[in-house]
């Protein structure tokens, strides 16, 4: 059900990378539940497909804004059952209040610059898996099909 037919040919080059990318995951502030709800905001689109020398998968973050509460949500649940930290989870003191008043939008200053951090992670986190499948489907010998697919539909 995908706009885009090129995508539909990458599926399972995108299950394989999604198996080699678990570690960057890992390393990275996001938990694997942060990860998928960032993936399903995040569009996969292909840059100059019609330039074999310029043609680039990008990933098109402009929906991760929106997701962005529900991460610290995901964040806050994880902690209170003694979840993965993601790296750079906030403080514990007074985690329930504090998600209280941050549910309730009443949270302390600084929550827009975490949340710009938390969007800026997330946009070079896919950024760099779109950079990972691109190179998966280049060491694959199947970039080119896939490159003037998206071309054909230009």
């Amino acid at each position: 059900m995908s706009d885009n037919p090129w995508t539909d040919r990458i599926v399972g080059a995108r299950m394989a990378v999604d198996q080699e990318f678990t570690t960057r995951i890992t390393d990275s502030r996001f938990s694997n539940q942060q990860w998928s709800l960032i993936m399903t905001a995040t569009e996969f689109e292909l840059d100059h497909p019609d330039d074999p020398d310029r043609a680039r998968i990008v990933a098109n973050t402009e929906k991760i804004g929106q997701i962005i509460p529900e991460l610290d949500n995901i964040q806050t649940g994880m902690g209170a059952v003694g979840g993965q930290g993601g790296g750079q989870g906030g403080s514990s003191s007074g985690g329930l209040i504090d998600s209280i008043k941050g549910a309730l939008g009443m949270g302390g200053g600084g929550s827009g610059s975490s949340h710009d951090e938390k969007r800026q992670a997330a946009e070079r986190l896919t950024q760099e898996y779109a950079d990972e499948l691109q190179a998966h489907l280049e060491s694959n010998g199947r970039w080119e099909s896939v490159r003037q697919a998206a071309a054909a539909e230009e």
